[in-house]
């Protein structure tokens, strides 16, 4: 019981001092725009943020795109993932074992189950995209990003409850504003650690098994189509889930990486 406790405020104390960095970034940013004694008012800065005024309104929008920082140092190579019978009541999902992680999970044998240990470097995934296991301490903000980002740090958030979903870098256009739609239209959840979110990631993902790729931890939906019901079925069942999420209650806020939608 005490080791729990120390982990938990070990993980609380983490995310604080990861708040204050992101806080004293702001503070420089801030600086930056402002000139002198006085504030001056740039027109370009009201893109930088558009406001969301309901729990399922338009994404807010930024001006910058900052990818999530890569990872680097000693690889750990994943064992190969073990796959258990599909009991999600969703067509073509396929389910891993997760006992253990999250508690109540009994999904399979204990020794066979997904890594969530943390690591510093790179980790070489045994399935494509990744659907769970160890990665890096530090989780990234949710969101749309255009480009890849890194997986070490999209385990993590799956791990506090994201969904990833991930695209071939050819997916056209019509079914990438799709997607985006899809985005913007689920409600902005709020963890009890701090932050709103709505707990989803979309990125492009070079040799994806097909189209678009959708992942929560321990379970996986490959798609042709954003139009699929499917999606939709998949997000609802394992987004933020006391069920199915490892650590529920993480945020998906307060990392590092700044989306284009949020």
């Amino acid at each position: 019981m005490a080791s729990r406790k120390q982990a938990k405020g070990d993980r609380r104390a983490q995310i604080e001092a990861m708040r204050a960095q992101e806080r004293a970034r702001q503070r420089k940013v801030r600086i930056a725009w402002l000139g002198g004694g006085g504030i001056v008012v740039i027109a370009a800065v009201v893109a930088i943020v558009l406001a969301v005024t309901s729990s399922s309104g338009p994404a807010v929008t930024t001006a910058t795109q900052v990818l999530p920082p890569g990872v680097s140092g000693q690889t750990t190579v994943q064992p190969p993932a073990q796959t258990v019978a599909n009991n999600t009541g969703i067509s073509g999902v396929v389910a891993y074992v997760t006992t253990g992680w999250p508690t109540s999970s009994n999904n399979g044998p204990a020794a066979k189950a997904l890594g969530h240990n943390h690591v510093a470097g790179p980790v070489t995934y045994s399935v494509t995209p990744p659907v769970g296991g160890d990665h890096n301490a530090t989780w990234m903000n949710c969101g749309v990003y255009n480009q890849p980002v890194p997986s070490e740090r999209a385990v993590h958030n799956m791990e506090h409850g994201a969904i990833w979903i991930t695209y071939q870098p050819s997916l056209p256009k019509s079914e990438l504003d799709q997607l985006y739609s899809l985005f913007a239209s689920q409600t902005i959840l709020t963890s009890p650690e701090g932050g709103s979110s709505r707990y989803m990631d979309i990125t492009p993902y070079q040799g994806l098994p097909s189209p678009i790729v959708v992942t929560s931890w321990g379970f996986q939906l490959r798609l042709t189509s954003a139009t699929d019901p499917r999606l939709q079925q998949f997000i609802s069942k394992f987004r933020y889930s006391r069920q199915y999420t490892p650590e529920y209650g993480g945020p998906c806020t307060g990392g590092v990486g700044t989306p284009l939608k949020a």
